[in-house]
């Protein structure tokens, strides 16, 4: 890597210079990462702790907080001390480093939320065989699925970008590593990456999207023949938040990464960058803790069983 760069280090960039503004970003910044933290982390004990959530639904639920806590640890704890601290320096190393895990972290929750629709599919479209398909063997190998599709899809990304040259520049216009903002600073020819990284990303949002899109065709035509509105509203409430939390996330991505390099307005790519960075882990638990009467009654039975413990 050191061999087929002039650079041996980035400078990340905050959204300004001015030290009251920078003060602000980072108080938002870790505000933000400590409330995903610590729902994201809730949910994940909850869902372990109580036999009543040991369920496909939940199993995914449960991955995904993993997820969201590992996707938003990659990024902002570094923009905290490049916003607080002015400290700009990340290493090509830790570039590297950082854009493997943005992606691998991102991949694997896009394919994550797919097999979320899928399972929603099963238990609203084919209950009777909800237990058959969706058995514990099955909602692993999903798993692995994201995970090694993730480790794949974010390895080639990573090496391509970094068998290029950077001797234009090494200020980094992002407050984290990532490729459109790198294939700015490069001296080699870029157009190879740019039609791997548009054409990948077009193959993985496009398929994930159509399948989501299929299933819910489905499952909506479904719920709307259900006799009572109590059902329908129930049916609703389990899949309108995963629909929300996948159209951020994919229409986010999709603004960056889905558009030539050179077309890219500095500031505007960096509050998109926040809307799949960001929002997404900080509005998963949100969504399925408030708005899931399942969680919130095991949030209450776990607190009660603590509470009682130490007394």
């Amino acid at each position: 890597m050191s061999n087929s760069t002039l650079v041996n280090e980035f400078l990340l960039t905050g959204f300004s210079e001015v030290w009251e503004l920078r003060v602000l970003h980072t108080m938002l910044f870790l505000l933000m990462y400590l409330a995903t933290l610590t729902g994201n982390l809730l949910i994940v004990t909850v869902i372990t702790v109580d036999q009543r959530l040991h369920t496909p639904m939940y199993y995914f639920i449960l991955n995904l907080s993993v997820w969201d806590m590992c996707y938003i640890s990659v990024t902002v704890p570094k923009a905290c001390v490049v916003f607080l601290l002015n400290n700009r320096v990340i290493s090509v190393v830790g570039c590297a480093a950082q854009i493997f895990l943005v992606f691998l972290c991102a991949s694997a929750e896009l394919l994550l939320l797919t097999f979320m629709a899928r399972d929603r599919y099963v238990a609203i479209c084919q209950p009777l065989h909800y237990h058959v398909i969706m058995t514990p063997h099955v909602c692993v190998q999903m798993t692995l699925a994201c995970v090694l599709s993730g480790l794949v899809y974010a390895g080639v990304h990573t090496v391509s970008t970094f068998r290029l040259s950077f001797c234009h520049s090494n200020v980094v216009h992002q407050f984290f590593c990532d490729i459109p903002s790198l294939l700015k600073l490069s001296c080699s020819n870029i157009l190879v990456n740019e039609i791997v990284v548009f054409a990948s990303s077009m193959i993985i949002a496009g398929c994930s999207f159509s399948f989501i899109t299929m299933s819910y065709i489905h499952i909506f035509s479904t719920v709307l023949k259900f006799p009572t509105r109590r059902e329908r509203r129930k049916a609703f409430s389990t899949c309108v938040p995963h629909i929300l939390i996948f159209i951020i996330f994919l229409g986010s991505g999709a603004a960056v990464y889905l558009k030539p390099t050179s077309d890219s307005p500095l500031i505007q790519d960096m509050i998109i960058s926040v809307f799949y960075c960001i929002i997404p882990p900080l509005l998963n638990p949100i969504i399925y803790s408030l708005r899931n009467k399942q969680i919130k009654e095991a949030i209450r039975r776990v607190m009660k069983r603590t509470l009682t413990s130490f007394r």
